[in-house]
């Protein structure tokens, strides 16, 4: 579809009627953010249990409906849905004629860009990729940690300036990512979210074994500091055993966990090799003792096994 059939935004109205294609912990909150800023949730769709109660709680009096008739009601239709799931969601929609001329729909997956909404776009949509760079808890809270939020965007050209607007009325900001980078972006997204609560859990949990009452508080100062100096000045920041190239401690650690926690023993030899080898690239571990240390992670060290 060209530029010049696409119908111009500057000629919609000012608010626009929003609807929820699949309420999970993300599209409540987004319709919820948009309606501070003056657009109108008029519909949404769930089907457990759960996804029914988080609608009612987010967005109170916004009908339950099925998502051809969310489609039907909303300018703006935010497709909140699991990524695996999105593809044949907008096929079926396209290909039941749910979708409208002029319709701008939103899907708010990290993986697709904007050309996974193509069958709608051959409808006549107007397709958006708009990703918060955020976890979500499904309650009111979200909708206040979206100020200042970066999105992942990918959109047509033409289109960037209302994506962008979107964005910001959500009290977020816009960060434009490629089509063809958005597997990688939301790579480095799950490696350092998703995989960061899992060391964290893990972390409590060693520390409840070796006796620590309040691991989260023990925890609390010592990861917002790391997690700041990290941000601050990238591997720079690097400290502990490893980055000083202390076998003896790393063999330690190794044994005690496969005594206390062998289901953790992996993970660790994994992020300890990761981290000598940036420790190593940037100067910070000094390569005659990178050998020893570097048999310990291999399992070279029988006092390790």
């Amino acid at each position: 579809m060209s530029t010049d059939q696409q119908p111009d935004l500057k000629d919609r109205p000012a608010r626009l009627t929003v609807g929820v294609v699949g309420a999970g912990r993300v599209g409540p909150a987004l319709a919820a953010s948009l309606q501070l800023a003056g657009h109108r949730p008029v519909a949404v769709s769930g089907v457990s249990d759960t996804s029914r109660r988080r609608a009612a709680l987010m967005l109170p009096d916004v009908p339950l409906l099925p998502p051809a008739e969310v489609l039907e009601r909303a300018d703006l239709v935010l497709l909140t849905v699991p990524d695996d799931t999105l593809p044949g969601l907008v096929t079926g929609l396209a290909e039941t004629g749910a979708v409208r001329p002029g319709q701008l729909l939103v899907h708010t997956s990290g993986r697709y860009g904007a050309r996974v909404l193509d069958p709608a776009l051959r409808a006549g949509a107007l397709p958006l990729a708009l990703h918060p760079a955020m976890t979500f808890t499904g309650t009111p809270v979200d909708v206040q940690r979206l100020a200042g939020c970066s999105f992942g965007v990918t959109a047509p050209e033409e289109l960037r300036m209302a994506a962008e607007a979107l964005v910001i009325e959500m009290g977020g900001e816009p960060e434009w990512i490629a089509e063809e980078n958005r597997p990688l972006y939301h790579a480095a997204l799950a490696l350092g979210s998703n995989h960061l609560v899992t060391l964290v859990a893990q972390s409590m949990e060693l520390l409840r074994t070796a006796g620590v009452e309040a691991p989260d508080r023990m925890l609390g100062p010592l990861l917002g500091a790391a997690l700041d100096n990290a941000l601050r000045s990238g591997d720079a920041a690097l400290t502990g055993p490893v980055a000083r190239g202390d076998a003896g401690t790393v063999a330690a650690h190794v044994r005690v966990l496969r005594e206390h926690a062998p289901q953790t023993v992996a993970g660790y030899l994994a992020m300890a090799r990761a981290t000598a080898d940036r420790a190593l690239a940037h100067g910070l571990l000094k390569p005659e003792l990178a050998e020893d240390l570097l048999g310990v992670l291999a399992g070279d060290d029988e006092d390790t096994r």
